[in-house]
């Protein structure tokens, strides 16, 4: 039987563009339990896109992959980004022009969730609770008054990058003082600034994800930092990273984990999410549970969550993109 060609689309060549590599190492070797596909793995840097051996590639809109010395039909394609150009929705809409079907989000919910105001503006509207926050569009005396004002109100905070990744452009005030230069930085990865009041919670993550058309959403998982610190960049992803996940939490309620549930299949549900996210949430001191981000393309590292806590469901990773594959292609890969 013919295989189905796939491309591995990976990289970006932003913040994250190696990071990305190491997710599409994971996913890659997971395609390849799968024998009805040949995968085609193509790099993306800023100097353009390339092929295993370095040869320079590119897709055309009739969903061709052409090299120098091959053109190969693509019937799915896997975009392997965190962050630009993958979570932002550019692949994407790329990938609508040529009317070949891939794994994970629309144009459109990427593009909500990347930006942490947007997200933001979606959960207020969906009734869905989240940390107090502000957010400015330039650094004027009106916009710093109003910030400032948020500040005295909360003393601690977090100034965000709007539309980067998690941890990028990400920073943890306490002082007044702090607030313009943590301000002018984290304008420096975007062009609007989100600013959150600073809690202390314990960070639990959902895994919500697609079979067939049913939206599953497993149990939490929990994140745990050491004391006094926040889940940097370097804590997601440094191999010397002194952060864990466990997959079982125990001392949640019913409720609890009801409640989370039932939050992040809303979201993934009104905010038209595909085939897949990790949705994060946060349990303050005194039991409120508040939604903190949805990641449409999670980390698929060895220490990532998204796919721990999908075979922890039950279901195999790579069943799960064979699942998916089949669901867009109609045809069976396993």
């Amino acid at each position: 039987m013919t295989k189905l060609n796939l491309l591995l689309l990976c990289g970006g060549g932003g913040a994250e563009h190696d990071i990305s590599l190491i997710s599409a190492q994971y996913i890659e070797s997971q395609l390849t339990k799968l024998p009805r596909v040949k995968v085609h793995k193509v790099e993306m840097t800023q100097e353009g896109w390339h092929l295993n051996d370095g040869m320079r590639c590119h897709l055309d809109t009739d969903g061709m992959l052409c090299s120098k010395v091959e053109h190969t039909q693509i019937h799915y394609v896997v975009p392997c980004f965190h962050g630009f150009p993958g979570e932002t929705g550019d692949i994407q809409s790329l990938l609508e022009i040529t009317g070949l079907p891939y794994l994970g989000c629309g144009p459109e919910g990427s593009q909500i969730c990347f930006n942490k105001i947007t997200s933001k503006l979606w959960f207020d509207a969906l009734g869905i609770p989240n940390t107090p926050y502000v957010f400015i569009t330039d650094q004027n005396e009106k916009s710093m008054a109003h910030v400032a004002a948020f500040f005295a109100e909360h003393q601690a905070v977090f100034v965000k990058a709007a539309s980067q990744g998690s941890s990028v452009g990400c920073y943890h005030v306490t002082e007044e003082e702090q607030l313009p230069k943590c301000i002018a930085d984290a304008f420096t990865f975007s062009d609007q600034v989100l600013i959150e009041k600073a809690i202390k919670p314990r960070e639990l993550e959902v895994a919500a994800f697609q079979v067939g058309e049913e939206i599953i959403v497993t149990k939490p998982g929990e994140i745990r930092c050491p004391e006094g610190s926040f889940y940097t960049f370097e804590e997601k992803y440094s191999e010397g990273s002194s952060s864990n996940t466990q997959i079982d939490v125990f001392d949640l309620s019913e409720e609890q984990v009801a409640r989370i549930r039932d939050y992040a299949h809303q979201a993934f549900k009104q905010l038209r999410l595909k085939d897949m996210s990790r949705i994060d949430f946060f349990l303050t001191e005194n039991g409120t549970i508040l939604v903190n981000e949805i990641n449409t393309f999670p980390g698929m590292t060895p220490i990532s969550m998204f796919p721990k806590l999908i075979e922890h469901h039950g279901l195999a990773f790579h069943e799960y993109l064979a699942s998916r594959i089949t669901h867009a292609t109609g045809r069976r890969v396993s």
